[in-house]
Order: structure tokens, then C-alpha cells, then sequence
């Protein structure tokens, strides 16, 4: 999916088209770019199919048009801010020979690589308190062990996806709009008793916050803020919301303590109780 970062979806395509495997089938989703500049951008590139919406409509909608129109056994999603290194593909696609693997996260570092990187994510993590974390973020490459291992869910800027898990849970929440959709998918892959794994040997590079800014805007804030609190109440367990809701709102104060001390309590208020009227 891409909107409007036409520098960066190039140097994307470039990493793609130059790494990606024989018989791989490569779209681009225009999602409402002005004056259609990323179709012509991903047009440029031979056998790259452009799929364009004349409107933005973000990037849970822009992601599930892109995979409607695919056709592979395996869907990998990518961020128009990421690029791929050589081998990244054959790594991940070794995994879903076994039938339990619904999805794969690459390793997933920081651009402008350092010679010891900054890791983005890991595969991503979750705890019934309404806390979702990607692995090992802001941690530097040499500071943990980076071994493959099942993990709770993977990052939408780079996840690899088995098609028929997909068919058989759904795809993105497209009412999430952005952020945390990967999380409550990597939910609905779990109660459907597939497995994730993180396969460290496969890297992509992403310019973190090229798509929203290092500092998010108001509504973007509220988005997140939103979402993550859809996902506690969708999946909290019943036989323990006794336990869980208590430490839930003590996980909330302390993140509108957070919010309040970044000057974006406001923002994280409005996403709370717009998740209230959602559910």
C-alpha cells in the first residue's frame, strides 16, 4: 500500500524487484495518491501490477485489496518504506511446509543502518492486560539473541501470510482504519490454532515513521489509542476478566500518565471513549 512517499515506494520496488524469486507476483495499491503519483511511480517498474483507489481509504482497506488481488500461497505484506536484502523470501517460505505456520515475521531493523542496527521488531508480543509490543524494539542487534522461535504475531510492515489462513479467519479489520490490525489478526489466527514464527535470518529495513511521522498527530494518537483498547475488550478471556480488567486500568493510568507528560492526554482520552461507543 502506498499514499503518497514516492522517494521511498522507489527504492522499495527496487529491493523487491531486484530480490524477490522467479514466479513472484509484485503489487503496488495506489491508495488515493494526488494525481495518481504512485501508480506512475510503481508503473515504471516492469511486472509490477498497480492497483489504484481513487480515494484514500487507509491502510487496512489498501492492504486487503492488495491481497484480494493476489493470487500466491503466500501473501507477504510490505510497507512502501521498507526495503528487502537477498534471501529474505526463501527463509520465511521454508516455514509453511509445516501446516500449523500461519504467519512469519522477518527481522525487521531501522533504517539508516548502523553498523550495529537498531532492531524495529522481532515478531510482535501481547498480554491480556491490553498491552501489545513489538520484540526487542530500540534494542541494538548486538544486545540479544536473535534465535528463530514461535512468537504471539507479526508486524503487517513486513508479515509473510499463508493465503488459507486467511481465508479462514478474515483478513484486516478495515473499520481499525491503521495500527494494532495486525495484532487483532495475529488474534484471530491464534484461536484459529495457527502458529507464528520469527525467522531472524530473513531482513527487512524500514525508515521507521516515514508513513505518520516520528511524532504522530492528534487523530493519529487517537487511532492508536482507539484501537488498542478495542483489542483488550474483543479478546479479553472471560473466566479471567475478573483479574484482567483491575490491572487493565492501572495499565491505562499509567499510559494517560504518559500521554499527559508528551502533551497528548487529549488525544489518548478521545481514543479511549471512541472505543467505548465502537464496541
Amino acid at each position: 500500500p502506498s499514499h503518497r512517499r514516492v522517494d521511498l515506494l522507489q527504492e522499495c520496488l527496487h529491493s523487491v524487484t531486484q530480490h524477490a524469486p522467479a514466479g513472484t507476483d509484485i503489487l503496488v495499491v495506489d491508495d488515493g495518491s494526488p494525481d495518481a503519483v504512485v501508480s506512475r511511480t510503481a508503473s515504471q517498474f516492469p511486472n509490477v501490477g498497480v492497483i489504484r483507489l481513487e480515494e484514500q481509504r487507509g491502510f487496512s482497506v489498501a492492504a486487503n485489496t492488495g491481497i484480494r488481488a493476489s493470487t500466491g500461497e503466500v501473501v507477504e505484506l510490505l510497507n512502501d518504506d521498507t526495503t528487502v536484502s537477498a534471501g529474505w523470501v526463501e527463509s520465511c517460505l521454508t516455514h509453511f511446509r509445516d501446516a500449523s505456520i500461519g504467519a512469519v515475521a522477518p527481522l525487521v531493523l531501522k533504517s539508516p543502518l548502523e553498523s550495529d542496527p537498531v532492531i524495529d521488531s522481532a515478531g510482535d508480543g501481547y498480554h491480556h492486560v491490553g498491552l501489545a509490543w513489538k520484540n526487542h524494539h530500540g534494542k541494538r542487534v548486538s544486545q540479544v539473541n536473535l534465535n528463530r522461535r514461535r512468537v504471539f504475531g507479526v508486524s503487517a510492515s513486513s508479515a509473510f501470510y499463508r493465503r488459507s489462513a486467511l481465508d479462514q479467519v478474515g483478513l484486516f479489520d478495515e473499520s481499525m482504519g491503521a495500527y494494532f490490525e495486525d495484532v487483532d489478526l495475529s488474534h484471530r489466527l491464534r484461536r484459529a490454532k495457527f502458529q507464528a514464527i520469527f525467522e531472524p535470518s530473513s531482513t527487512v529495513h524500514h525508515h521507521v515513521g516515514a508513513s505518520y511521522g516520528e511524532v504522530p498527530d492528534e487523530n493519529v494518537v487517537a487511532m492508536q489509542s482507539r484501537n488498542e483498547e478495542l483489542l483488550f475488550w474483543r479478546y479479553l478471556p472471560r473466566g479471567l476478566s475478573w483479574a484482567l480488567i483491575p490491572l487493565h486500568f492501572a495499565v491505562l493510568g499509567v499510559k494517560a500518565w504518559r500521554s499527559w507528560r508528551r502533551g497528548r492526554l487529549r488525544a489518548f482520552l478521545r481514543g479511549r471513549l471512541s472505543a467505548c461507543s465502537a464496541r
